[in-house]
């Protein structure tokens, strides 16, 4: 079986068997130990095309029944493959797709206004009750925060909100532009417990309907508002801006265009905090897989070109965090949640065992990535002026350290 000499020239940690069409079994034993996991392939054709186009073949064969796990779930295989993905990436195959992706992405990220709002469509305005079965409460689909790592995933999400809260340095009365303002989770935490005034702009039906229901129902609609508009028709100007988790679907050709509107929306004063997944390597192209069923028109930057574009446009980056494993933690999350509501997603939101096999890779794959390879997280700090923020960093510290304290006495 070409697949089985192909992987096992590969396959540095762990055991992998796989069992082809015919019901021959292949084992392969990598150097090190690790994961041992046996894969059945039920397809004539599926280990050929997963030879020849691996990151789209792989998902679509999970997706369709061609690929199952004999022992474990499509987490263990993913796993024991992002163990050795550096081996695999060095493969020809692997190589090629890369060089392939890497030539045609700035049609892929081609993304004007009309296509911006056709892809957002296609992930955010699914079955409203989708979402509710496996984030948290307040409907965070972005990277938790998590302080040492054993937070339940509400604690998280509200961390993440201070974290980012005390970058913005709020004072009452400011007036705050929320980028992709998803539910309106952090508009609302941020117009209810900072007093500013908050504008939110997003391309989803769907999370308007909630977003400015949300409003109402919490008595912030005279603060706290929300908007179906691309930002780039936003023509307010405001002492502060937030966007968390939109950044990865502007498009590499986007961002120069992205960057100067923030100026234009920016006061002379003002600050951004920028809250979005990277790559801690090169420029490179998005997954096949991942952008023909979940993120059409997505990528994950790296920080080379989110920083050469904000150079372009002349603002400051005045503080940059990397966050590293906290995306990994916040997706096995929400995975575990998916799974153990994955009867009720088919019946009360009406999906089908595909669509779920589909969201348990999604979710399971990301992870990996996050994990083992070459994801992570960003939070960039940018202004107008370099004097826009204080000289050091304590006063970030200190605001969370207040928020803490207070809980503290709280629970007392």
């Amino acid at each position: 079986m070409l697949l089985a000499k192909v992987l096992s020239r590969v396959l540095g940690e762990g055991q992998l068997t796989i069992i082809d069409a015919a019901g021959r079994s292949h084992r392969i034993q990598g150097a090190q130990p690790g994961p041992a996991v046996t894969v059945r392939i039920h397809g004539r054709w599926t280990a050929l095309r997963l030879l020849l186009r691996p990151r789209l073949a792989f998902g679509e064969a999970f997706m369709d029944g061609q690929l199952t796990v004999e022992n474990g779930g499509i987490y263990d295989l993913l796993d024991l493959l992002g163990r050795n993905m550096a081996r695999l990436d060095a493969t020809p195959f692997v190589r090629w797709s890369y060089s392939f992706q890497r030539l045609i992405r700035a049609v892929e990220q081609y993304n004007p206004v009309g296509t911006a709002e056709r892809n957002v469509a296609h992930h955010y305005d699914l079955n409203d009750q989708l979402y509710d079965f496996f984030l948290d409460r307040d409907r965070q689909y972005s990277c938790a925060y998590f302080k040492t790592g054993e937070e339940p995933l509400e604690q998280a999400q509200l961390d993440k909100k201070h974290h980012i809260a005390a970058k913005l340095l709020l004072k009452p009365g400011q007036s705050v532009l929320d980028i992709g303002s998803g539910w309106g989770g952090m508009a609302l935490f941020l117009g209810q417990q900072f007093g500013v005034d908050v504008t939110g702009v997003t391309l989803s039906k769907e999370q308007l309907a909630v977003s400015s229901r949300r409003a109402l129902e919490g008595s912030l609609a005279d603060r706290v508002r929300f908007k179906l508009l691309d930002y780039r028709h936003e023509t307010g100007q405001y002492d502060r801006i937030v966007s968390v988790g939109m950044f990865e679907h502007v498009g590499a050709a986007h961002y120069v265009e992205f960057f100067r509107k923030v100026k234009g929306l920016l006061k002379e004063d003002g600050v951004m905090l920028l809250h979005a997944i990277g790559r801690m390597e090169p420029p490179g192209g998005t997954n096949t897989w991942l952008k023909k069923y979940i993120f059409p028109g997505g990528y994950t930057p790296a920080l080379s070109e989110v920083t050469a574009a904000i150079e372009k446009v002349g603002l400051w980056v005045t503080d940059l965090e990397v966050l590293r494993l906290h995306y990994a933690k916040t997706l096995r999350l929400w995975r575990d949640r998916f799974n153990a509501n994955r009867e009720r997603i088919k019946q009360m939101a009406g999906y089908d065992e595909r669509f779920c096999r589909m969201w348990e890779f999604y979710l399971a794959g990301c992870e990996v990535a996050f994990r083992y390879m070459n994801q992570m997280v960003f939070q960039i700090q940018i202004a107008r002026k370099q004097d826009a923020v204080p000289l050091t960093r304590d006063y970030m510290v200190d605001a969370e350290r207040g928020v803490a304290t207070a809980r503290s006495m709280a629970a007392e």
